[in-house]
């Protein structure tokens, strides 16, 4: 199995709902890094998995989306705690059918919101 994977970051604004979180609870921002693993079990006629500058358009349109905006009022989160975990899914249903094509059998969001700390979505094709 083959896998590649493409990064890009970007800062984004939310306050987490429903529970007591600290200062969680406050609007706040993140500098995530964005992670797009793909897999397939084989390469294409020229050896790649994918192109690259095709999936770094896909992430373009997300991080241009998502950058700078308050998560909690985009219409992917009415009625949702915008936790790290629940974007990492957002982000995979925004990408799914863009990217899960042409024999790539999964795709992987891993999403960073610091150093420390990240969730991960994954997608079978």
């Amino acid at each position: 199995m083959y896998t590649l994977a493409v990064r890009r970051d970007f800062i984004a604004r939310h306050f987490l709902i429903g529970g007591d979180w600290g200062k969680e609870n406050l609007p706040n921002s993140h500098h995530f890094l964005l992670e797009v693993q793909l897999a397939a079990g084989q390469l294409d006629s020229h050896g790649y998995l994918c192109d690259i500058v095709e999936v770094d358009r896909y992430l373009t349109e997300v991080v241009e989306y998502f950058g700078e905006r308050m998560l909690n009022e985009l219409p992917e989160f009415a009625g949702l705690n915008p936790s790290l975990e629940v974007f990492a899914r957002i982000i995979a249903d925004r990408l799914r059918a863009s990217i899960l094509r042409d024999g790539i059998t999964s795709m992987k969001i891993v999403l960073w919101e610091d150093k420390r700390a990240w969730a991960s979505y994954a997608v079978q094709s």
